[in-house]
């Protein structure tokens, strides 16, 4: 038995335009025509129309479903094994997506609201990107002091943030006339500025232990975005971040009583 492009359209739950596409690309073309040309698709279209349909719902791209198609030798379950660990590392995103949503929802609802004139006033030229908060939030979603700091973040008042800018800006402008100065990043000053740091972090977001804030000051030179929380990019200079990163290791290495390793140097 024969069936038309529309009434295969309309049991199928897809668009005759969807039918056309996948003809066009050589992914399912019908087996028959009528005497006037028209498009006749028989069982054997159907089953293949039932395949091509089963794999799209599982999000295999067009090109991917057709080499299944023309390869015998592919192996179909472990095609869909591997279909199956993307989704399931999909699922766990987009669940952790869902609970960085509902702390933003939460720092909303403690009524520190404020205008872009108080958030300059407050913040200055530190900005806060989205996408790099939303990416720290992922990266360290099951870690106990993540959850800590973002609960104390949303804790903040707005007098609060004054003076947790204020410390951040008086320790900036240190940190900056060391460097300009030519302070070596291992010496006792620029250490010194880099335990404030990590104390400073202990003090308004959570316990910062000197393994945790090293690997804080990793990010300061793999992600720009890391380091303008830290320093405004106005104010960087070529080797700023890697200097801080630096005198952050040196002080996590006083503490523990040994020299500085770096992941590059293992």
């Amino acid at each position: 038995m024969s069936y038309s492009v529309g009434q295969v359209a309309a049991f199928a739950g897809v668009t005759v335009r969807t039918l056309h596409h996948y003809d066009k690309a050589g992914l399912l073309s019908p087996s028959d025509r009528s005497r006037a040309g028209y498009r006749l698709y028989g069982e054997a279209d159907l089953v293949r129309l039932q395949q091509i349909l089963f794999y799209r719902e599982l999000g295999f791209p067009l090109d991917e479903i057709s080499a299944i198609f023309e390869d015998p030798q592919v192996d179909h379950l472990e095609r869909l094994r591997a279909r199956q660990r993307q989704l399931h590392e999909e699922i766990a995103r987009l669940q952790r997506l869902a609970e960085v949503a509902e702390r933003a929802i939460e720092v909303q609802k403690t009524g520190v609201s404020l205008t872009p004139q108080e958030r300059f006033e407050v913040f200055g030229e530190v900005t806060f990107d989205l996408s790099y908060a939303t990416e720290a939030e992922l990266k360290w979603a099951r870690s106990k002091g993540q959850r800590e700091s973002m609960a104390r973040a949303a804790a903040h008042t707005k007098e609060d943030w004054r003076r947790l800018m204020g410390e951040a800006a008086a320790w900036r402008a240190e940190l900056l006339e060391a460097f300009d100065e030519g302070e070596p990043s291992d010496g006792e000053r620029v250490m010194d500025l880099a335990e404030e740091h990590r104390l400073h972090i202990a003090r308004w977001f959570t316990t910062c232990p000197p393994d945790m804030h090293r690997r804080i000051a990793d990010d300061f030179v793999t992600d720009p975005r890391a380091f303008a929380l830290v320093v405004p990019p106005s104010q960087q200079r070529p080797g700023l971040a890697a200097y801080t990163r630096e005198a952050v290791h040196a002080n996590a290495a006083r503490h523990a009583g040994r020299a500085p390793a770096f992941e590059e140097d293992r």
